[in-house]
């Protein structure tokens, strides 16, 4: 209770810096609002149960891969705290949950191997305790671990047998799960793990030119487009079996998840506004285009040529399942700068390279938005209202998700424990990016969701335990969870017993932020 009121006591204060006063019934009564997790992310029993190794398991074994050297062998425990976890989304007021499921969990050998009933039986709980508090499963087949096994037979996205063995894993998902899930996903952010993967060597495969970074050989020039057009087919390959199979009888949505960043022109020239268009075709553009249109977008083609694969009459057949929406991750906006016409000092982080664009956070030192403490993440809330808004008007309108949002907070031994559950710069971030959110909305955008990365503080990828972006605060060593300011902020919101209402000093609603 004494933690409870000191948050409504936090709340108030903040409330000056805070654009507007939310309200949940700006929103549809079907708008899902929910948290987003991970398999890797938050499960650990990386070995339990019969599971097999992924990726990742073996990526974060490798001295300088993770910037803490750390890995997710236990990460949040998720996997058996699971039933705690969902109190927690049930106390919020949440009606839907995104989480993935573990490929080497339910498949330890891709289709080589058995199915792995434990895998299957640990998800029917954890959907199954969803269903029972009122909370729909929002189901992500690959959010970036692959078994690898697979990885190792034959080298996973830059080889066209992935596409078989996508399908045979989606397939048995569909089996088992899909008479209570309604909305699947089948990939997560395949541009930027692609680029990660195969571009600049961040993320596993670990691959990269000599030029780029030192990696696993590889070639950054055509690699991360030989990856994507097998992503791109792979989600084509499970969209046609969920089309053909099951979704007459379990009546649910299929689509696929993007890394969204809005793009700015670094200087007001007519070459950097070409260049953010560029940039959002090389980002965005690049996996939507073929899966709506059944081609690349033109811009590619003109620049890569023969480095951009082509697609047969046969995969342009299975591109003609399309999707039912599209997911958007988005966090940040960064500034973009034509390097056709002006020179540009690229570096190993630029995966924009090949498009000649070359982007920053920064303007004459100045940052784009209030830096958080993820390099180029800082707090521009206009960004989401205009991706949204270039995702509607180039996919007419095709329904949409925002299936990601969120702030990441620093952790290390100089931060105080109250100091991350009092994220008082979490709050205004939220409630200023769902603002731009109802713009957006108000402009026509087909929005049927939300959702907060995340709902437990998480291993970060490359990042590992160095940043924080829960509403649940985690103790790593005890695993103990802790509400932070932004978990009785959202909660407020979406009960409707927001305490900032009761300030009639500044009532007027959302829905008025200034865009750039």
């Amino acid at each position: 209770m004494k933690r409870a009121s000191v948050g409504l006591v936090l709340l108030l204060q903040l409330m000056p810096s805070i654009n507007c006063i939310l309200d949940r019934s700006q929103f549809p009564d079907s708008f899902l609002f929910g948290t987003a997790t991970s398999s890797y992310q938050i499960e650990g029993a990386y070995l339990a149960d019969n599971k097999s190794l992924s990726i990742w398991d073996l990526f974060t074994k490798i001295p300088g891969n993770i910037r803490d050297g750390s890995n997710g062998d236990i990460a949040v425990d998720h996997y058996h705290r699971y039933m705690e976890d969902v109190e927690l989304m049930h106390s919020l007021g949440v009606n839907s949950y995104r989480f993935s499921i573990s490929w080497p969990r339910v498949l330890p050998s891709g289709r080589f191997g058995e199915i792995n009933h434990a895998g299957i039986e640990f998800y029917n709980k954890l959907i199954n305790a969803l269903i029972h508090k009122g909370i729909q499963p929002f189901v992500t087949l690959n959010h970036w671990d692959i078994p690898q096994e697979l990885e190792n037979r034959y080298g996973t996205w830059l080889n066209p047998q992935i596409q078989e063995d996508f399908g045979y894993f989606a397939d048995v998902c569909f089996r088992a799960f899909g008479d209570r899930v309604k909305y699947w996903v089948t990939i997560n952010e395949p541009n930027l793990t692609v680029l990660f993967g195969y571009f600049t060597g961040q993320y596993p495969p670990h691959h990269c030119s000599k030029l780029v970074g030192e990696c696993q050989p590889g070639d950054s020039k055509t690699e991360p487009y030989i990856a994507a057009h097998n992503v791109i087919l792979s989600h084509a390959t499970a969209v046609g079996i969920y089309r053909k199979k099951y979704q007459v009888e379990q009546k649910g949505m299929i689509g696929i998840v993007l890394n969204a960043f809005w793009y700015e022109p670094l200087r007001n020239l007519p070459a950097d506004r070409l260049a953010v268009q560029r940039a959002l075709s090389f980002y965005v553009a690049w996996i939507l285009d073929p899966i709506i249109y059944g081609e690349y977008p033109p811009e590619m083609r003109k620049l890569l040529g023969s480095s951009l694969p082509t697609f047969s009459l046969e995969e342009k057949k299975k591109l003609e399942n399309k999707l039912d929406f599209i997911g958007i991750n988005h966090y940040t906006t960064l500034y973009a700068k034509d390097c056709m016409f002006s020179p540009c000092d690229f570096d190993s982080h630029q995966w924009l390279w090949n498009a000649s664009v070359w982007f920053t956070a920064e303007r004459n030192g100045i940052p784009v938005g209030v830096p958080t403490a993820m390099p180029r993440f800082h707090v521009v809330p206009y960004g989401l209202e205009k991706i949204v808004s270039y995702v509607k008007e180039r996919y007419n309108n095709t329904p949409m998700f925002i299936t990601e949002n969120g702030y990441p907070q620093g952790s290390n031994h100089n931060v105080s424990t109250e100091d991350l559950i009092n994220d008082s710069g979490r709050v205004e971030y939220l409630s200023n990016y769902l603002d731009s959110l109802t713009v957006a909305m108000k402009h026509g955008a087909d929005i049927r969701g939300y959702f907060i990365w995340s709902l437990l503080d998480n291993f970060e990828w490359s990042f590992g335990y160095t940043l924080r972006f829960g509403l649940y605060h985690v103790d790593f060593n005890t695993l103990e969870r802790m509400p932070k300011l932004s978990a009785e902020w959202y909660k407020q919101f979406l009960t409707g017993t927001n305490a900032l209402k009761e300030k009639g000093s500044k009532s007027q609603k959302c829905g008025t932020y200034v865009t750039n």
